[in-house]
């Protein structure tokens, strides 16, 4: 079996975690190989390193691999979306950053993920993706989301006009600093810190949710990812951001964009009992009020 590792590194993985990594890997006779900023962050802490292949960007990654691991927090493991693509490789994260919603697992559960590998005793999530398509090329070959798509007015402009359709069918104008489009996996996060509802990730469909409306009146919505949601941007100055999880461009407001469900899906990785319930309950803490004791 091969793996390829990824991390940002910085200060949240420390050498001891590669370490540990490393010798679980070893004795589940599966291979490392790791990304290559990775590997020359801690070459030389770690001399068991130096022996390991690397990768440097997605063309590396061949149907060889029979997995990655994502060591950080959720926005690491978004950074393997665009590695992964369409290639179908799953990915497992392990937690070293704070809430962890797709990264779920923690550190301490390292060797029982790495346990789970090498027997195949995990279960695949299947999440959606978003594709965005617009008048102009934008994102590069990546075009595509895990958790959300986002209009945003610039840092110091006034609120934008989002006038938004549904198959083309005029749905609303949001008066607003913008809007966001998430999965049902991104539906924890950005989304739900502006008030948007927790969507289980099977529930196949696309969150609307307002950034700082104008109008009280408005709320989230919920439609079927199989709809095709488009905008059209009006404000008093000539361009916004336009983000897809941690990407971002500004773009010029008379570019057209518009949403739809990707052709792909990405697979996560999680163990039999780590389901979402779990999760919503340990990072959200409901039922912990001392009132239920």
């Amino acid at each position: 079996m091969k793996v390829a590792i990824y991390s940002r590194g910085g200060q949240t993985v420390q050498p001891s975690d590669l370490l540990n990594l490393n010798d679980a890997l070893g004795k589940a006779h599966i291979t490392p190989v790791f990304f290559k900023e990775l590997h020359a962050q801690f070459q030389e802490a770690l001399a068991e390193l130096s022996q390991f292949e690397t990768f440097t960007n997605a063309t590396e990654l061949d149907d060889s691999f029979d997995a990655m691991i994502s060591l950080g927090g959720d926005g690491t493991l978004l950074d393997t979306v665009c590695l992964v693509g369409d290639k179908q490789i799953p990915v497992l994260g392990i937690n070293f950053g704070r809430l962890g919603f797709l990264a779920s697992l923690g550190k301490e559960n390292l060797e029982a993920a790495v346990e789970a590998l090498e027997n195949r005793t995990y279960v695949l999530d299947k999440r959606g993706l978003l594709h965005l398509n617009s008048s102009i090329p934008l994102f590069g070959a990546e075009p595509f989301a895990l958790n959300e798509f986002t209009i945003h007015k610039r840092e110091f402009s006034p609120m934008i006009k989002i006038h938004t359709y549904l198959n083309g069918e005029f749905l609303n104008t949001f008066w607003s600093d913008g809007i966001i489009v998430s999965t049902p996996t991104g539906s924890t996060g950005y989304s739900l810190s502006c008030n948007g509802p927790v969507v289980f990730p099977d529930s196949d469909s696309f969150v609307l949710t307002p950034i700082a409306p104008h109008n009280l009146n408005i709320r989230p919505i919920v439609v079927p990812s199989n709809n095709v949601l488009s905008f059209e941007v009006e404000g008093r100055v000539d361009d916004f951001i336009c983000t897809l999880d941690s990407r971002k461009e500004v773009v010029d407001k008379k570019v057209q964009l518009a949403i739809k469900k990707e052709d792909f899906s990405f697979n996560l990785i999680r163990l039999n009992e780590n389901n979402f319930l779990r999760t919503l309950r340990e990072k959200l803490t409901w039922g912990f009020d001392t009132r239920n004791r």
